[in-house]
């Protein structure tokens, strides 16, 4: 039995949920996303809460009822209030730079890396070394940083590229120079 699946989602004052065939639609003040539901979970939506059941007793049921019920929760919470994630890039001649609907970032590499930012999201760039993204789908806004993350991942020798904020970061000690057994 899920405990995530179980629970009832309460539908938050200014959130609009539709469920039109296999399609469940959420809109709210951040926008408006929608979800594929699978075909074993059943979705009963009355006036101010919905509830996630599932249609046969089997292991997959099991995963997909839990499933289901987070990710109709986490719409509802980025319909509402949105998602945001914060990104560092650390290291001497980092840098970043907003060109449109492009990100352009000075690496360390031959050449500037230019990202461009997918629909629905949006990004700042607050000081000089922290991006911000944010948006209303999760999956969207944590794929987006992660890839960013990705250009260049934090080493541990000196601490350089992006972190997310608050990240800790364990440093290795490196070779010392003139070391005799």
């Amino acid at each position: 039995m899920s405990k995530i699946g179980k629970k009832t989602i309460i539908i938050p004052q200014g959130i609009e949920v539709k469920l039109e065939k296999e399609k469940l639609f959420v809109k709210g003040p951040k926008g408006t996303l929608e979800l594929e539901v699978n075909q074993q979970a059943k979705i009963d939506i009355s006036e101010n809460e919905i509830n996630v059941s599932k249609i046969r007793n089997t292991k997959e049921a099991n995963a997909i009822w839990g499933l289901t019920r987070a990710l109709i929760s986490n719409m509802i919470v980025g319909a509402k209030d949105g998602y945001e994630k914060k990104l560092e890039l650390q290291g001497v001649g980092f840098r970043m730079s907003l060109q449109g609907k492009k990100i352009v970032m000075a690496l360390g590499f031959s050449h500037p890396v230019e990202v461009e930012i997918p629909e629905g999201l949006t990004v700042k760039l607050e000081e000089n070394n922290v991006i911000s993204i944010s948006g209303a789908d999760k999956q969207k806004v944590g794929q987006f940083s992660a890839n960013i993350r990705a250009l260049k991942k934090v080493e541990p020798y000196k601490g350089k590229g992006f972190r997310y904020q608050g990240e800790k970061v364990r440093r290795k000690v490196g070779k010392k120079a003139g070391a005799v057994k």
